[in-house]
């Protein structure tokens, strides 16, 4: 299904020379990784606690960059490590969580939708890795992968910031979101057993 993720080789390429002077300047790809989990964590802590929605698409559009970046170095610089691979995957988690968790915390309504997304968001990159486990490729099937996730919160803290009255519409827009991550599990786990009968 079509996802936000199909765009991703057109921002590798304009993010490229920026990954260039990172590695010229002795940074490693799980520099940039842990990078993305620390700020991802203080962004979840001052949108909930300071009620910041601006920093959602601000520090999501950063961690897109980030999360593109470190793969790139590992690929085009040979550094591509079993360490590197482990911390990729539970960056992503980890960041999910760290960012749609606190969201709960925003008001009250909004506490079983964000919290239901976050497991959702979860859940998705485990069937991604689980596909791989099973000996296919890793699974980045939408409509609700990560890059779609980071757009839709981001979309949703601007027009939050701008209009607050739109926070009302909040809990059921998550709640959709996580309906179509569970979704994405089902088209995960689908394509990977597809993948595995082709063989």
């Amino acid at each position: 299904m079509p996802s936000v993720y199909d765009l991703k080789p057109r921002f590798q390429r304009l993010l490229r020379p920026l990954m260039a002077r990172m590695t010229r300047l002795g940074l490693r790809p799980n520099h940039v990784t842990i990078a993305a989990v620390m700020g991802s964590v203080a962004a979840g802590a001052l949108v909930a606690y300071n009620g910041w929605l601006w920093l959602l698409p601000v520090w999501l559009f950063a961690r897109m960059a980030l999360n593109a970046i470190d793969g790139m170095m590992a690929r085009e610089f040979d550094l591509v490590s079993d360490l590197g691979a482990v911390l990729n995957e539970l960056g992503d988690v980890l960041s999910d969580l760290a960012i749609y968790l606190p969201l709960a915390l925003l008001q009250p309504e909004l506490r079983i939708s964000a919290t239901t997304f976050a497991i959702t968001a979860t859940l998705t990159e485990f069937c991604g890795v689980m596909s791989r486990a099973l000996g296919a490729s890793r699974r980045y099937d939408g409509p609700m992968g990560k890059s779609d996730r980071a757009f839709l919160i981001g979309a949703m803290g601007l027009a939050g910031w701008i209009a607050p009255e739109t926070l009302r519409y909040w809990p059921w827009i998550l709640g959709l979101a996580a309906a179509a991550g569970v979704w994405t599990c089902i088209n995960r786990v689908r394509g990977a057993l597809k993948e595995l009968r082709e063989r």
